[in-house]
């Protein structure tokens, strides 16, 4: 243990790693040496391991103090990878056995900070990127009109497409002149026949007729 703790005073936290997992070997249940070891694990960045040998620390603990202890590292193990919610969890179990932990108290409010910053940005992603594919979409709308406004204008057809457009509409237009025509014609021919009726009756009547010319 001693060696272990020399190594990692000088920042080898390697040899200090497996110096202690030796002296852990001789007795597995000797919690200075599994703090230890978890601590040096820990300076290696090997969170994982680090927690693995926490939490049996935290079993074999004989008091509060040693568990909450183990909680605490848990959670800045948790913390070092931003994973908020098992950081909030290990510092509250921390507190339970050890409320008057300052340290656990500020690693817990930090976390939970750092939880809600989180989640307010993921909104605001979320927005972003909604308003993005929203401009996108108005942006390809826009390019695939103006497309369409460029193909018809350099159409070389185009005009003649006007031109066969125009001759299919003067029939409809003649034919509409000669139905008003003909109507025109019927219109008069009728007028002619009641003047005609008129006078006849009139004759018949002994209604008196004025002459066109005087003789």
């Amino acid at each position: 243990m001693q060696n272990g703790n020399d190594y990692y005073t000088k920042g080898k936290y390697k040899e200090a790693a497996e110096t202690y997992a030796r002296a852990l070997a001789k007795n597995p249940n000797y919690t200075p040496g599994l703090f230890n070891l978890g601590n040096s694990l820990y300076s290696l960045k090997k969170y994982d391991s680090s927690r693995k040998v926490m939490e049996a620390t935290e079993k074999v603990a004989g008091n509060k103090e040693g568990k909450a202890a183990a909680n605490y590292n848990i959670g800045n193990s948790y913390m070092a990878e931003r994973k908020w919610d098992e950081a909030i969890s290990a510092y509250k179990k921390t507190l339970r056995n050890n409320p008057a932990d300052a340290d656990a108290k500020y690693n817990l409010s930090y976390a939970e900070k750092m939880k809600a910053q989180e989640q307010q940005q993921q909104k605001q992603d979320k927005k972003d990127d909604k308003k993005d594919k929203k401009e996108k979409q108005d942006q390809q709308n826009k390019d695939n009109k103006d497309k369409n406004d460029d193909q018809n204008k350099n159409d070389p057809n185009k005009d003649d497409k006007d031109k066969k457009e125009d001759k299919q509409q003067q029939p409809q237009q003649q034919q509409s002149n000669i139905s008003k025509q003909t109507a025109e014609q019927l219109l008069n021919a009728l007028q002619n026949e009641e003047k005609k009726l008129q006078e006849k009756m009139r004759k018949e009547k002994g209604v008196p007729v004025r002459p066109d010319k005087d003789w």
